[in-house]
């Protein structure tokens, strides 16, 4: 076994060798800036649509206020025919 170790360490490792340009490969400017575009697009988006959802659910919430009252203003206590 010493003698394979031997040979094994005195191997020479092959270098690779670039085949295409870097410069060819990577974004660069406009490849950011696209991404970075695209990052500002998706959290307005995402913020528009909490809002969105944060009006829906306000409203329903006044709209089962206005039904409560409703019914007790009419003093029969019952739900409406929508089921709340």
């Amino acid at each position: 076994m010493h003698g394979l170790g031997w040979i094994v360490a005195q191997a020479v490792t092959p270098t690779p060798t670039p085949t295409v340009d870097p410069d060819q490969v990577t974004p660069g400017p406009l490849g950011f800036a696209v991404v970075a575009l695209l990052v500002v697009v998706v959290v307005l988006l995402v913020l528009d649509m909490l809002r969105r959802v944060r009006r829906v659910r306000y409203r329903e919430e006044a709209n089962e206020a206005l039904d409560a009252e409703e019914a007790a203003a009419r003093g029969d206590g019952v739900e409406d025919d929508r089921g709340r």
